[in-house]
């Protein structure tokens, strides 16, 4: 402890003035006897003759301002605890200067004002240890608590371990000349007319420290960082592990940002021992949080929370007949955290595969084949996916038959391919070509001159002028695997395919030039983004309500005028619900928050400080993260932004990546391709939320289009696909090891003019969650690519401009 002068004593002696007068006598009164505590009352009870304790029924006028730990402001400490008693919960002062000291020119009006600047000198007068230009409320705590602790001991004349009026009473008034003029009214009864806040007319040392705001607080080195865990749709408690003598409020972070005052909903109560509570965790709570006490950021707890989902599957094809002597495979794909294990039943028994080539599991039960079916193999095959916190299972039967394609099973089982489903669209400058990728079939052409159905127009009407009659698509969705909807930009409307009729049903008027096109699977509506004309001086934004119902559809404008773009997070196993959308305006550094259900704007998120205008979005549900594309306008590419969806707030830049994030289905994955290092920055979510950088693959190719394949030698993994927009090679990348195979020769892509309506100028598609084929235009043609093998399987010629393409699976 250090040692102080008697000059000093004698200096804070000299700023006390007068004591407190003495208590009177006892009255006799039985509730003298009795003590109620604060906020509560003792009254004699008229039946029983005895004192009991009950709430404050009101409190002496007095107006001596404190903030209580519930956030609102009242007029004296007896107030605080008298609403405490009446409302049945903890509530207590929080200790800050800056709750009282609310006066904006700096003068001190009040007594209460008068006594925390006091207060405050008395403070200022301990040697200057601190450096220069440090600020007092940095000061050294335990250096504040051994001055605290001196200036006690001194005042307790008789060492009994409190302060009362007579002792402080003693206390010298002959420095009270050097006190400010603002200062006079001070009195020493203003310690006990504050701080005692038992009201027993005594200061112990916890009420000293209290007056002078000497906090001391602890975390176990054990409980620094707490790893939770919680199953998805249930509620989550973190509770605060920092404790000490007059801890004030805790504080709770989530990504850096404060939550305690957001108007969250699904976190909303922070309970009167300051623990957050999640009142139903879903994916996007995964992460770190963290909590301290207000004023005192250095000492944290993190936690982390991890948020468990029970597996999702399925398995294809549901129903297959074969021939004796053919292989056969049965795929099964689960999603869930942590990853399932699969395991296979054959007509409910374990299912041991042998070491021959006639049975074996892939990529860790992914795929069970049977490499020459026999009779007997003809079963139901239940696919079971199990974690730590569920399970899930279907079946996929097969039946092994003589004259297979003949059978009844064979009817059921609509063999791949040979439906109108598993099947690439590909919209060109001739017409809709329908083309069955593993035989490279064309099953259908549907020619220009096609008659729509419900106004026998012809789907691509000529022209004016004597520029040969063609179709101009831009975008395309499919609906469900029932119905297509496809742009026609220069028509001013979107067609409607029917994918069973092998139609077009329907055309939908939209305002000039409709140009992109996203499916909203949750409300079952259709997005369409319209420029007005080529320079997209009127931009509008309509939706098609009710999109897979069989009626006649109309586009519904919204109010969003100048609309540069918008995003909608897409659906997977696990996240089959998707509430808000997001809207660009143009050369406007915001994105706009859009309920799906209303089309009502529910909040801007301003990107103005990170002078970001907006220009693509993508998103993971695992933590919740949005990766913002910026708008460039310099040689140097600005950084993405990430914006944390369970807070609606800007975090920062993502690192250095730039460029446009892709992200796999399952969240696990983003991959940006950088455009100034040629390489795909792969950055993963683990199971805690944690963002991370997984590594730098070489990129040889200008990326145009990137889709991701599951991986066919391990599970949940995946393959990046990407293709270049001005060269012939197409890329494919492990993103689990990094390896790379490069494709070329694909031909020429579609020139950047030749394709103006946004979005890459060389697409690739694949062919769904089991299927191992992709399509890729080049500009006089189009190519079918194996992903499972990594080569090209064909090319199908006389397809222009073919860079609009669904895929309709059958899952």
């Amino acid at each position: 402890m250090k040692a102080y002068t008697l000059a000093f004593f004698l200096d804070i002696k000299a700023l006390f003035s007068l004591a407190l007068p003495a208590l009177s006598d006892p009255d006799g009164d039985p509730c003298r006897r009795t003590y109620c505590g604060r906020g509560r009352q003792c009254v004699l009870m008229a039946e029983t003759g005895r004192a009991e304790c009950v709430c404050q029924e009101k409190c002496r006028p007095s107006f001596v301002p404190v903030c209580g730990s519930d956030g609102r402001f009242y007029e004296n400490h007896c107030e605080v605890y008298r609403t405490a008693c009446l409302e049945r919960r903890r509530i207590y002062v929080v200790h800050s200067k800056d709750c009282f000291f609310k006066d904006t020119n700096g003068s001190l009006g009040t007594p209460e004002q008068q006594y925390n600047k006091l207060k405050s000198m008395l403070l200022d007068m301990q040697p200057k240890a601190l450096k220069a230009g440090e600020q007092n409320q940095k000061r050294d705590m335990e250096e504040k608590r051994a001055l605290v602790d001196t200036m006690f001991k001194y005042l307790d004349a008789n060492q009994d371990g409190r302060l009362i009026s007579d002792e402080l009473e003693k206390v010298s008034i002959s420095m009270k000349e050097h006190l400010e003029d603002s200062l006079l009214e001070c009195t020493m009864q203003d310690l006990l007319r504050y701080d005692d806040y038992n009201n027993d007319g005594h200061l112990s040392l916890h009420e000293f420290y209290t007056a002078f705001q000497v906090v001391q607080l602890s975390l176990a080195e054990d409980q620094r960082i707490s790893v939770s865990t919680v199953t998805v749709g249930l509620s989550a408690v973190l509770t605060c592990a920092i404790q000490g003598t007059l801890r004030p409020p805790v504080i709770w972070k989530r990504n850096g940002i404060i939550l305690n005052f957001l108007d969250l909903e699904d976190i909303n109560d922070f309970g009167d021992d300051g623990s957050l509570y999640i009142t139903k965790v879903t994916t996007i709570h995964m992460g770190n949080y963290s909590c301290h006490a207000y004023g005192y950021e250095d000492l944290y707890q993190t936690h982390v929370l991890q948020v468990n989902v029970p597996p999702v599957i399925l398995v294809y094809p549901e129903t297959q007949a074969q021939e004796p002597g053919v292989s056969a495979s049965l795929h099964c794909h689960a999603d869930g955290i942590p990853n399932p294990k699969l395991l296979w039943l054959k007509n409910g028994m374990d299912l041991q595969p042998r070491s021959s080539k006639q049975l074996s599991l892939i990529a860790n039960g992914s795929e069970l084949f049977i490499g020459s079916v026999r009779y007997e193999d003809t079963g139901a095959y239940t696919c079971i996916a199990k974690n730590e916190v569920g399970v899930d299972e279907d079946i996929s039967s097969l039946f092994v038959e003589d004259s297979a394609k003949k059978t009844l099973a064979n009817i059921l089982w609509r063999e791949e391919g040979l439906s109108v489903g598993n099947m690439f669209y590909v919209f060109s400058d001739e017409g809709i070509t329908l083309l069955q990728p593993s035989e490279c079939e064309i099953r259908r052409h549907l020619k220009r001159t096609e008659r729509i159905v419900a106004t026998y127009e012809e789907m691509c009407p000529k022209g004016e002028g004597v520029s040969p009659q063609h179709c101009v698509w831009s975008s395309a969705v499919n609906i469900r695997d029932k119905y297509i909807y496809v742009t026609q930009p220069l028509q001013s409307r979107v067609l409607v395919v029917d994918i069973q009729a092998q139609k077009v049903v329907q055309a939908v008027a939209t305002d000039p030039f409709p140009v992109k096109m996203l499916y909203d699977k949750s409300h079952d509506q259709v997005w369409v983004l319209t420029w007005g004309d080529m320079d997209k001086t009127h931009p509008t934004l309509q939706v098609i309500p009710q999109a897979s119902v069989g009626e006649v559809h109309h586009a519904i404008r919204t109010t969003f005028q100048r609309v540069n773009d918008f995003f909608i997070p897409p659906t997977n196993l696990i996240i089959t619900h998707v509430r808000f959308a997001f809207v660009f305006l143009k050369n406007e550094p915001a994105v706009h928050k859009i309920d799906l259900e209303t089309l009502h704007r529910v909040k801007t998120i301003s990107l103005k400080n990170n002078s970001c205008i907006p220009v693509s979005m993508a998103y993971t549900h695992l933590s919740g993260f949005y990766f913002i594309q910026c708008q460039t306008k310099s040689l140097l590419a600005p950084q993405q932004l990430l914006i944390d969806s369970v807070t609606d707030a800007v975090i920062g830049p993502n690192l250095n990546v730039t460029g446009q994030a892709f992200v796999s289905p399952d969240g696990r994955y983003i991959v940006t391709p950088d455009p100034q290092s040629s390489k795909l920055i792969v950055q993963t979510v683990s199971f805690q939320g944690e963002l991370s950088l997984n590594q730098e693959i070489d990129e040889p190719v200008a990326v145009s289009d990137l889709v991701f394949q599951p991986s066919f030698t391990e599970s949940n993994q995946h393959v990046a696909v990407a293709t270049s927009g001005s060269g012939t090679d197409l890329l494919f990348a492990d993103l689990s090891s990094g390896h790379i195979e490069v494709l070329r020769s694909l031909k020429q892509p579609l020139a950047p003019q030749a394709w103006p309506w946004g979005g890459p100028n060389r697409v690739v598609v694949s062919s769904g969650l089991f299927g191992q084929y992709l399509v890729t235009p080049s500009a006089e043609s189009l190519f079918v690519l194996n992903g499972k093998q990594r080569t090209p399987h064909c090319e199908v010629s006389d397809i222009k401009r073919g860079n609009t393409v669904v895929w309709v699976g059958e899952v």
